[in-house]
């Protein structure tokens, strides 16, 4: 008989080993996420390169805040459902979000970068409580929103999850272009840092 989900975290909750990857988890992701209005605050003042990007050059600037908004939090509230059925890849995806969000400080850090031409801002509510007050237009490389995305494709482990997934990273990945929030080598990019983030992940979780 298949175990319930609240009997598999009794069951991984005995494991020591589990808890304080998990525990240790949750206190990086206190201490991390109130740091990150600070240092996007901090990189929208610099001066940075803008790109001669030949694709955006070629892509209408419209408006897709919503739809942009919508795929992220359905994928997101979706991913944080099946997470919580399979306590392991929660702990992977944990582990993953953390890992990203460190890599794309350093990244951003490295490479200071204005604007691309033809930006519109896109409004989500929930994304910009992490952003702080205002729209920040230089977190540039690589692109959070499509890294997000394919690392639940990573992530989670069945066919189903990967089809909706995989189709996920693909629409946003081509929404933030047709907005111009990202150039073209921050939503490449985006999906390639991914596998070594998950990869690395997959040895702090253990799974």
């Amino acid at each position: 008989m298949e175990l319930t989900f609240k009997q598999r975290w009794v069951e991984v909750w005995q494991q020591q080993a589990f808890r304080n990857r998990f525990l240790l988890g949750f206190v990086v992701l206190l201490l991390l996420l109130p740091t990150l209005p600070l240092f996007f605050g901090h990189i929208e003042k610099r001066e940075g390169y803008r790109f001669n990007d030949v694709v955006l050059a070629h892509l209408p600037s419209i408006n897709l805040s919503i739809p942009i908004f919508a795929i992220i939090w359905t994928m997101a509230v979706y991913t944080v459902w099946r997470c919580v059925q399979q306590p392991r890849i929660f702990l992977l995806f944990q582990w993953a979000f953390i890992l990203l969000n460190v890599c794309r400080i350093i990244s951003i850090s490295l490479t200071p970068l204005n604007a691309p031409i033809g930006l519109i801002e896109l409004k989500d509510p929930i994304s910009n409580t992490f952003y702080g007050s205002r729209f920040i237009t230089k977190d540039l490389f690589f692109s959070g929103h499509t890294a997000t995305q394919f690392m639940m494709f990573l992530c989670l482990p069945s066919k189903t999850d990967k089809v909706l997934t995989f189709l996920s990273s693909l629409a946003i990945a081509a929404m933030v272009l047709v907005q111009h929030v990202h150039y073209t080598l921050d939503v490449v990019m985006a999906f390639v840092f991914a596998f070594p983030i998950v990869w690395l992940a997959k040895k702090i979780a253990a799974v």
